[in-house]
């Protein structure tokens, strides 16, 4: 953990709402005037498209399972390498994974492929990291221990599904039943290696959706904000000195439902964000201008 070289990661499944974060606090970013080196989980996947096809079948083959939530088909000692030397002189190198024909157009390379690795923008004031893997812990590595502020994104998991349904079918080219296979054949890993993230974040947003999504693979629209509210945890209020009556006062219609937990209306989920996250993320820029003073 740093300082003068702060990471923020953002992490929760595929189909989570964690690239709508990533926005937010993108424009956090530039009301502060902060300039961060963005990195996507998807680049630290080990294999391209089809490879990971390959990779998938000979596990069948095998009687054995592989999947992009569990660390046989990433890299993730490399991202902790990244997290820890970003965190120690913000430098390090990041590549893009290439998902669509228009991300292709804009990469200049095919769909499904990684690009090259390429170092860091120079001189930047904290590195966001948005992805599966951003409070991984395996035999080999451990990612969240170089992590200055873990946020986890955990729509339930009905709710994630549905998301992820539409967001692949729609925008990705995949078929219906390919999803459901996809979910399916994740299932072990999501168990296993996605959700004990959750318990080492320093806040979680949950949504929870308030109209019916028992059957999430017959859902024909995503549940709105507005048909939502968000259950947002901090696992330690103490360590950025969250105000919790601020918030209730600031956030119509909020209550607390524990002694570290505020529920808010859906709609409100990007407010309560900002209110939330630009008092900690202001003061780890403020540490971070002055700690570069200090050492210049």
């Amino acid at each position: 953990m740093s300082k003068q070289h702060p990471v923020v990661a953002v992490t929760g499944s595929s189909g989570a709402g964690t690239s709508t974060v990533k926005t937010a606090f993108e424009h956090i970013f530039r009301r502060l005037d902060v300039t961060a080196a963005i990195v996507e989980g998807d680049s630290y996947h080990r294999y391209n498209r089809n490879e990971m096809r390959a990779a998938v079948a000979e596990a069948s083959a095998r009687g054995e399972n592989i999947s992009h939530f569990g660390p046989d088909a990433n890299i993730l000692c490399e991202l902790a390498d990244l997290f820890r030397q970003y965190g120690k002189d913000g430098t390090g190198k990041r590549r893009f994974y290439v998902h669509n024909e228009e991300e292709a157009l804009l990469h200049g390379v095919p769909s499904g492929e990684f690009t090259d690795w390429q170092d860091l923008p120079p001189e930047t004031d904290m590195l966001l990291y948005e992805g599966l893997h951003g409070a991984m812990v395996t035999k080999e590595c451990d990612v969240s221990q170089f992590a200055d502020l873990v946020i986890g994104v955990v729509p339930i998991v009905n709710l994630e599904w549905i998301q992820k349904i539409h967001r692949d079918t729609l925008h990705r080219g995949y078929g219906e039943s390919d999803v459901t296979r996809t979910i399916l054949r994740r299932m072990e890993d999501y168990v296993h290696h996605i959700t004990p993230q959750f318990s080492r974040t320093d806040i979680n947003f949950q949504r929870v959706p308030t109209v019916d999504t028992s059957n999430p693979f017959i859902a024909r629209d995503i549940p709105t904000p507005d048909e939502s509210f968000v259950v947002i945890r901090f696992r330690d209020p103490t360590k950025f000195d969250i105000d919790f009556p601020y918030l209730l006062a600031m956030v119509d219609s909020s209550f607390i439902s524990r002694r570290n937990t505020i529920v808010v209306p859906g709609g409100k989920m990007l407010l309560a964000m900002e209110l939330i996250l630009m008092p900690i993320l202001k003061r780890m820029a403020e540490e971070s201008h002055k700690s570069t003073r200090l050492v210049a």
